[in-house]
C-alpha cells in the first residue's frame, strides 16, 4: 500500500513539486580517435532531486565520471573511436518551488563569501569591466536590491530581440548589447554582465525546460547573489525559472558546455524532449510569470519526495 508522504510524518508543510521527464539524444560522426567530455546529466543539488536516470553510449565504451564539488556539475569523459557515435540521456527530475522574499538586498562586496567572489569578475563572454559605464547609466540610480536585478531582466527582454542564428559560440555580452539580438545564452550573459558591473555576483545556469518555440534545446538563464542566496532570472520569459532542470552552473558559457570535444568530431543530430507534469497532490502550475515576478530561487535544501511501495 502507499506510504504516508514524508512531509506529513514530519509535520512539515508539503512543498509543491514539479516533475520533468527529459529525453536527450546527441549524434556525432567521429573522423579520428578523439576524447569527449559531457555535461548533460541533471545536477543532484539545490531544489531538485533526480528520481531516475539512464545514460547510454553507442558503441559502448569505458567511461570516467566525476562531479565538480564547487558547482555541482556532473561530468562524463571517454575516448571515442572513429565512426558513428550516439549518446542518450533520460531522466525524471523533481523540482520544488521555493518562495523568494521580495525585499532581498544586494550584498556589500566586503560581505561576499570567498567562494562567491569570483562570480563578480569579468570573463570571456561577460565583459563587465568594459560595460561598467553603460550599466551605471542604465541602472546605477535605481535602489539597490532584487528590484534592480528585475529592472535589468526587464530591460533585456524589452531591448534585445530573440533571434535564433543572430549569434554564435563566440558572441559576447558586449556584442549582444550592440547588435540588440541573441538567444537565451546571450540574454543570460548580458544579465550577468550588468549585474557584475554593479558589483552583484552573477553566474550562468543551463539545463532542460519545456517551452513552445523555438524547437526544444538546452536553455540558459542566470542567477544573482542577493541576500546571501542565489536567485534565478530568465530574461527570455520562455518558461518559469523554477521549472528549469539544472545541469550546469558556471561563470559563463565556457564553464557549462554540454559537450567539449578534443579531436575531429562533427555533430550530426540533436534531439531534446522535455515533458512536464505537476504533482497530482498539489494545485496545477500557474501560467508562466513575467521575469519581473519572483518565481524561483536556489537553496541548498533537500527536496521532499513522495515514496510509494506495493504491500
Amino acid at each position: 500500500m502507499a506510504r504516508t508522504p514524508l512531509a506529513a510524518t514530519t509535520g512539515l508543510k508539503k512543498t509543491p513539486m514539479h516533475i520533468s521527464h527529459v529525453d536527450a539524444q546527441l549524434d556525432y560522426e567521429v573522423a579520428a580517435p578523439a576524447h569527449m567530455l559531457l555535461n548533460i546529466e541533471a545536477a543532484r543539488s539545490g531544489a531538485q532531486a533526480v528520481v531516475e536516470e539512464t545514460l547510454t553510449i553507442e558503441p559502448p565504451t569505458e567511461m570516467q565520471v566525476f562531479c565538480d564539488e564547487g558547482s555541482g556539475n556532473r561530468f562524463i569523459r571517454f575516448d571515442a573511436k572513429p565512426g558513428p557515435l550516439k549518446i542518450g540521456y533520460r531522466a525524471t527530475v523533481q523540482r520544488s518551488h521555493v518562495h523568494v522574499p521580495p525585499d532581498l538586498r544586494e550584498v556589500p562586496v566586503s560581505e561576499v563569501p570567498d567562494e562567491v567572489l569570483h562570480y563578480m569578475m569579468p570573463t570571456r563572454y561577460c565583459e563587465s569591466d568594459l560595460m561598467s559605464r553603460c550599466a551605471q547609466q542604465l541602472f546605477g540610480e535605481l535602489p539597490p536590491g532584487i528590484g534592480r536585478v528585475q529592472a535589468i531582466v526587464d530591460w533585456i527582454h524589452e531591448s534585445i530581440a530573440y533571434e535564433p542564428g543572430s549569434s554564435d559560440s563566440t558572441t559576447t555580452a558586449r556584442e549582444v548589447f550592440v547588435e540588440r539580438a541573441g538567444v537565451c545564452r546571450d540574454f543570460a550573459h548580458l544579465g550577468i554582465t550588468f549585474c557584475r558591473a554593479l558589483n552583484i555576483p552573477a553566474r550562468l545556469v543551463v539545463g532542460y525546460v519545456w517551452f513552445d518555440e523555438p524547437p526544444q534545446d538546452f536553455h540558459a538563464v542566470f542567477e544573482a547573489w542577493l541576500g546571501g542566496q542565489w536567485v534565478l532570472f530568465d530574461a527570455t520569459r520562455m518558461a518559469p525559472v523554477d521549472r528549469l532542470v539544472r545541469v550546469g552552473t558556471g561563470r559563463d558559457a565556457k564553464d557549462v558546455a554540454f559537450c567539449t570535444i578534443f579531436g575531429a568530431v562533427r555533430m550530426t543530430d540533436k534531439k531534446l524532449v522535455v515533458r512536464e507534469l505537476q504533482d497530482e497532490s498539489v494545485a496545477p502550475p500557474a501560467a508562466p510569470a513575467p521575469s519581473g515576478a519572483l518565481v524561483g530561487i536556489e537553496k541548498p535544501v533537500p527536496v521532499t519526495q513522495l515514496v510509494e511501495s506495493a504491500g
